[in-house]
């Protein structure tokens, strides 16, 4: 009688590294680039292992200049390399803002396709662990908003290597955002969601495609990264009352994809988009127009959404909590949405 083959568990920066080790492997003009990537491994663990496999001609550790490294990505693409920079903290973006979407996202629209950025720019997002206004922002909108760039921002490990995978490949700037929490770091707080089934293997994950990460008739619930995990949360809380809600996974925001979101719309005639950016101009902001445009007569109740307030995003651990929607609220909404009817 055959034995189910065991299913291997890792967190999500041990994925990330893996992804990238593979790949390192498989072609030479991968490296990676940045601070404490080397012997550190990365602050949030992504490039944790590397140095002690690949040396430090290919895992290069670089002063704190951000502008710097990334034009060096930037030239390295240019000329046929596969480098992936990591900036350390996407709150860093404003140092070297110039570098990403004067450069790195315009270079190949203004040469007409003729010189191509096959390039990774990996950044850590997100908050709850007090490290205060400059440190704890997702910034997903900011990104999103530039054209000329691929956005993506994995939850699951399964997903985080499958997508790495498949940035390093595309021949297009990706931006590939990681969740800290996600990361399954011992020094963070610790989640169910960090570890997850990865194969050993090479495999990919499309860039551009949402997955329904629940499935329901009630309602629709889209969230990203840390938001998908606490949407799943309130869906389960929200089951036990006989509330069926659907979880989207966004996974991407450039491409978006709208397909995913319009038709769970259609099937549940509710929607409440959840976001750990800001509230005004954002996600929530952009998914609730393309439902507006595209399927506002599927809705029986007014799309709501939750996400930070327009503050920056406090140190003091109870404000902090107060600002950053949570299952707790995700679960208030949906239910406060199911009482107008």
């Amino acid at each position: 009688m055959e034995t189910a083959k065991k299913q291997r568990l890792l967190t999500g920066n041990k994925a990330m590294a893996e992804a990238i080790a593979l790949e390192m492997e498989e072609n030479n003009e991968v490296f990676v680039l940045g601070e404490d990537v080397g012997k550190y491994g990365g602050i949030f663990g992504s490039t944790e292992g590397l140095l002690d496999k690949f040396g430090p001609d290919r895992i290069m550790d670089t002063p704190i200049s951000e502008t710097a490294f990334i034009g060096a990505a930037i030239g390295a693409a240019a000329e046929g390399m596969r480098p992936i920079a990591e900036l350390m903290f996407v709150d860093f973006y404003g140092v070297c803002m110039d570098q990403i979407y004067n450069h790195m996202a315009k270079i190949p629209y203004m040469s007409g396709g003729n010189v191509k950025l096959p390039m990774v720019l990996m950044t850590a997002v997100g908050g709850e662990y007090n490290d205060a206004a400059q440190h704890s922002q997702t910034l997903y909108a900011t990104f999103a908003h530039l054209p000329g760039m691929k956005v993506v921002a994995p939850t699951t490990p399964h997903d985080l290597k499958g997508m790495m995978t498949s940035a390093i490949r595309d021949d297009d700037p990706v931006v590939f955002m990681f969740h800290k929490t996600l990361q399954g770091l011992g020094w963070m707080d610790q989640l169910d969601a960090s570890v997850g089934h990865v194969p050993e293997e090479a495999y990919t994950v499309p860039l551009g495609k949402a997955n329904v990460a629940r499935e329901g008739a009630d309602i629709t619930i889209v969230g990203i990264q840390m938001m998908t995990v606490y949407a799943l949360e309130a869906a389960e809380k929200l089951a036990k009352e006989g509330i069926n809600a659907e979880v989207i996974d966004l996974r991407s925001l450039v491409p978006l994809d709208k397909d995913t979101i319009i038709d769970s719309v259609r099937k549940t005639h509710r929607l409440l988009v959840v976001d750990e950016d800001y509230l005004s101009y954002g996600m929530t902001a952009e998914i609730s127009a393309v439902v507006a445009e595209e399927a506002l007569y599927e809705l029986d109740a007014p799309i709501r959404r939750l996400a930070i307030p327009d503050v920056p995003i406090p140190y003091s651990r109870p404000l902090e909590q107060f600002v950053v929607p949570s299952a707790d609220k995700i679960y208030e909404t949906v239910k406060d949405m199911l009482d107008e009817d």
